[in-house]
């Protein structure tokens, strides 16, 4: 039959018969289809939020920029003016010359100390006997002074794979009673990890003994606030008085070596200044 007399509507069957034209070309992709969003994640990394960038490299600082910097802080924290001969005695050879290719980040400090002492690293870094007339005890042949007890800890762990057979020293006031660390000093030493107040005192009381120290590894780390082992006021005159003390003389002697580890911040006064260029000592 046909379509029906016009104006007379179409019955089921015939209604089924009429059908919509397909559509030309592909299917258009859906949007929100689960396939559509993997392949895009997979592909473009660039919509990622928080993505992390990586760090722009620091400018190398040499040993004796670094030496320059150390005895600016020195002479302007004690108001003083070294003598010529001082200033003779004390070299780039006073600063330990860290590898160029390892970042100068807590977890890497064990390398750097081991790359310092060569191939003897293992006696002087690990063994934990006593010899006497050549090692006595408490007399560690690395000292780290920080700022305050929680980045001495974290030296510390980052150092841990040096210490197992002899144990670090905690040479802090936090939690720690003096007694408690002169027993630990009537043993073998060969790395310890302190603040200035507390360093001081223990050696005015004869417990720890310089005679081994080779490096003294200062942390230039800031502070949430700017502040550091050179701009921390209390700390920094604690820090000081350890060093005219104990310290200068094995420098100039040439018996020891300081090592400025972390950012060095370069043209400071010696004041809080979240504003200087920071160059890293890489």
């Amino acid at each position: 039959m046909g379509s029906g007399k016009e104006g007379e509507p179409l019955n089921p069957k015939e209604m089924m018969k009429m059908k919509k034209p397909s559509r030309l070309g592909p299917k258009a992709p859906n949007p929100k289809s689960k396939f559509n969003n993997k392949k895009k994640n997979k592909n473009d990394s660039s919509d990622k939020v928080g993505a992390k960038k990586p760090k722009p490299q620091a400018e190398p600082i040499s040993p004796s920029q670094q030496l320059n910097f150390f005895l600016d802080q020195f002479q302007s924290a004690n108001n003083l003016q070294l003598s010529s001969l001082e200033s003779d005695s004390l070299t780039e050879a006073c600063v330990l010359d860290l590898s160029q290719g390892l970042d100068q980040e807590v977890s890497t400090l064990g390398k750097q100390v081991k790359a310092a002492f060569g191939p003897s690293w293992k006696e002087v870094l690990c063994e934990g006997q006593l010899m006497e007339g050549k090692i006595d005890p408490g007399n560690p042949a690395v000292l780290i002074i920080s700022a305050s007890a929680l980045r001495s800890l974290e030296f510390l762990r980052g150092l841990r794979p040096l210490t197992r057979e002899c144990p670090a020293a905690k040479l802090f006031s936090k939690h720690m009673k003096v007694d408690d660390q002169v027993s630990i000093l009537k043993n073998r030493v060969n790395i310890a990890s302190g603040t200035p107040s507390r360093i001081k005192k223990l050696i005015d009381v004869e417990a720890l003994g310089l005679s081994r120290l080779s490096i003294i590894v200062l942390d230039m780390h800031t502070d949430v606030k700017g502040y550091s082992l050179f701009t921390l006021p209390q700390v920094r005159e604690e820090f000081w008085d350890l060093y005219k003390n104990y310290f200068h003389q094995r420098l100039l002697q040439g018996d020891t070596q300081i090592c400025l580890f972390g950012r060095i911040p370069i043209g400071t006064d010696g004041k809080k200044n979240r504003t200087n260029k920071l160059v890293n000592n890489e």
